[in-house]
């Protein structure tokens, strides 16, 4: 989860990034930093890719992804939960990336006067990011043509 500034307060996005292509495959906003927010994404996530029995969510040790709600969440859709090692923030280095990426990239010299345009500014990057921008990990492909590549399959959201 990561926090962009707006004139009407803090806005909070949480993403689930798939780990194989570094795709974002979920994500949701909003102005409360709390349990419903990390579901909110998943449940994204779970729309858009619609995975199998047994995925794994990783995370950090967020109160948000240890609680009975999100634990119960991942249960439901068969999955299983991974969190980070106490005190060891390279076990999430993934969603760290990604984000200073987004601020860097994206929104780094933004003003926002009300989260709205928050969400319209993180649509547009999401898209970009994964349909345009290249990844030196994924052979200097975006994540959704490394997926097409990989999978042969076709590009979703």
């Amino acid at each position: 989860m990561t926090y962009i500034r707006t004139d009407e307060g803090w806005q909070y996005l949480c993403t689930v990034l798939d780990l194989f292509s570094r795709r974002v495959v979920g994500f949701a906003l909003s102005k409360r930093i709390d349990r419903h927010l990390a579901i909110a994404a998943f449940e994204n996530a779970l729309k858009n890719r619609r995975p199998g029995k047994g995925l794994i969510f990783h995370s950090d040790r967020g109160c948000q992804y240890a609680s009975s709600d999100f634990r119960a969440a991942v249960a439901k859709a068969g999955g299983h939960q991974s969190m980070s090692a106490a005190g060891n923030p390279y076990d999430n280095a993934c969603a760290e990336s990604f984000f200073k990426t987004l601020k860097v990239e994206w929104l780094e010299n933004k003003h926002f006067e009300t989260r709205e345009q928050v969400s319209k500014a993180v649509n547009e990057y999401l898209l970009y990011y994964n349909r345009v921008r290249l990844h030196s990990s994924l052979d200097y492909l975006p994540p959704a043509e490394y997926e097409m590549y990989r999978f042969d399959r076709p590009v979703a959201s």
